[in-house]
């Protein structure tokens, strides 16, 4: 009997290592996005993003399906990450994103306007409450549905909706009005 359930446990162990080796792939990249806008350092926003999975990895015997995605379990993690980061350096809790955006060939007037441009959104994502800036960072950095995000932030998925509504409504008035000439 022991053996039997030794047996189950062990595959159980090997398809949730195989699904974490597959959201791997799929989620690193939005996972480093996600650090990078709270933190503002792209090398330590992969380095994040990288002990998200071994945080998972290491715990995958204490974690339990409950109706949460796994990938959900992952920009949890990613969060409290993010916080203990902040939380050791002293830093504020945003800054802009640095851009790694020339390659050979681009257009400089491009690669320009598009650095203001972002340089513009992360000025007026400062001005946006924590819990906008993490719902618009999980929605569209993480790329996101708003139940996943309502998982990771334990509010309902309407109150998400709401938040994410109200913050690109924010960011779109700041945006038109810094554009307007005086």
């Amino acid at each position: 009997m022991s053996t039997a359930r030794e047996s189950e446990k062990t595959q159980k162990r090997q398809r949730q290592e195989t699904e974490l080796a597959g959201l791997y792939e799929e989620y690193y990249d939005r996972i480093a996005r996600y650090a990078c806008i709270h933190i503002g350092d792209q090398c330590d926003a992969e380095d994040i993003a990288g002990d998200v999975f071994l945080k998972a990895l290491k715990s995958l015997d204490s974690y339990q399906e409950r109706g949460v995605p796994m990938q959900a379990w992952l920009f949890k993690i990613a969060h409290n990450l993010v916080v203990d980061y902040l939380r050791k350096k002293s830093k504020i809790k945003t800054q802009p994103v640095e851009m790694d955006v020339l390659q050979v060939g681009d257009d400089p007037i491009a690669v320009a306007e598009t650095t203001i441009q972002m340089q513009r959104v992360n000025g007026a994502m400062q001005k946006l409450t924590a819990e906008q800036r993490q719902v618009v960072s999980l929605r569209f950095l993480g790329g996101m549905a708003s139940k996943e995000v309502a998982q990771i932030m334990n509010k309902t998925d309407g109150a998400v909706r709401e938040m994410q509504r109200a913050a690109l409504e924010r960011l779109r008035t700041m945006l038109a009005t810094e554009s307007q000439p005086w």
